[in-house]
């Protein structure tokens, strides 16, 4: 593979660590009192879940977050922070670009009409292929500095 300025290997953890840092912004930008005193992350995903035209996804939401909201919000705050810090330092990187690709497609079949949401969405879970698939973690990693994951 020809590339420039950098190796194909590092272009993945470039693209790798870029991951990492959406999802770390998207971390830091969330109004943590709102979500952990008030509930409004999880009430507006309840509103969104209760107007959804799939019946499957209301019913989940129903029967996974509604009975715990503030565990559910401790989790999705927590969880986006966790795949920033992975994916950022490589360190279990294919379990974080796991986790990322599903709490991607969670947003992305959530928030289905909300177009505005679906390229960041669609965009992020398609980084999380590539860099799953090509083994970003090889390069520029705690997972290869510990011999993880060959």
């Amino acid at each position: 593979m020809d590339s420039i300025w950098l190796t194909g290997a590092e272009w993945l953890a470039v693209l790798r660590i870029g991951l990492g840092l959406w999802w770390l912004e998207s971390w830091r930008h969330k109004d943590k009192k709102g979500w952990f005193e008030r509930g409004t992350g999880i009430a507006w995903a309840a509103d969104v879940a209760a107007k959804h035209r799939w019946r499957a996804v209301r019913g989940g939401f129903d029967t996974v977050v509604a009975p715990r909201p503030k565990t559910m919000a401790y989790v999705v705050v927590y969880a986006e922070l966790a795949l920033g810090l992975g994916l950022i330092t490589g360190f279990l990187t294919p379990v974080a670009l796991v986790g990322g690709l599903l709490l991607n497609l969670l947003y992305l079949v959530l928030m289905i009409h909300d177009w505005a949401e679906q390229g960041q969405n669609a965009m992020m879970a398609l980084i999380s292929l590539v860099a799953l698939f090509a083994m970003s973690w090889q390069t520029w990693s705690l997972d290869d500095a510990l011999g993880l994951f060959r």
